[in-house]
């Protein structure tokens, strides 16, 4: 079976952050939402990313990563609309969708590569576990595409997850990065950098 489609939702607000949080540089500079997407990259053929209509930063460098950028003209209507324009414009993914957030830089590659080789191996839907709490990224097999273009609102794919639980792989890994995004500053300062600064401040 052919690897999953990368997806990385990257069209929210940072409302709470209080600036565009997937370009607050980490370590070496590069930023937030450019790390995860360089990420998920290590385990999927080629990958659709969402935007704002109007983050053009962010378009340009993910573009450069290689991924095909679209927009989502109704950014507030959450991460559900945002998984189904990407869905939507990769309904020829053979091997299914691989579902990332652009706010959650810190997963281990290796945790992506065995959630996308449970996928191609022919898991319906998979999602990584760590100390039993379920996290990100989550796999769909191709026969969901049409449920997927179907959501919206800000429950994004747990919807599908919920409505359908005995299709749910849970796949355990040693990676506490599967639960960490990022809402505030803080949680960067917190992680050893300084959030709006561009300098790494390790403690």
């Amino acid at each position: 079976m052919s690897p999953p489609i990368g997806v990385l939702l990257a069209a929210g607000s940072s409302s709470r952050f209080g600036a565009n949080k997937l370009l607050q540089p980490l370590a070496g500079g590069e930023p937030m939402g450019v790390m995860a997407a360089r990420h998920l990259l290590t385990a999927v053929s080629r990958g659709v990313a969402v935007v704002r209509p109007d983050d053009i930063e962010l378009s340009a460098a993910l573009s450069e990563l290689g991924y095909r950028v679209v927009e989502n003209q109704q950014p507030e209507s959450g991460m559900g609309e945002s998984l189904a324009v990407a869905v939507t414009a990769s309904l020829d993914a053979g091997g299914g969708w691989l579902v990332a957030l652009g706010d959650m830089p810190w997963i281990k590659p290796q945790t992506i590569v065995k959630v996308a080789e449970r996928l191609a191996q022919g898991a319906s839907m998979v999602a990584p576990v760590y100390k039993g709490e379920r996290g990100h990224p989550v796999g769909f097999a191709s026969r969901w595409g049409e449920r997927l273009v179907e959501l919206s609102g800000d429950r994004g794919a747990r919807q599908v997850l919920i409505e359908y639980p005995n299709d749910l792989e849970l796949l355990p890994v040693d990676d506490p990065g599967i639960l960490l995004d990022v809402d505030f500053p803080e949680q960067l300062s917190e992680a050893g950098f300084e959030s709006l600064s561009g300098k790494e401040s390790r403690r």
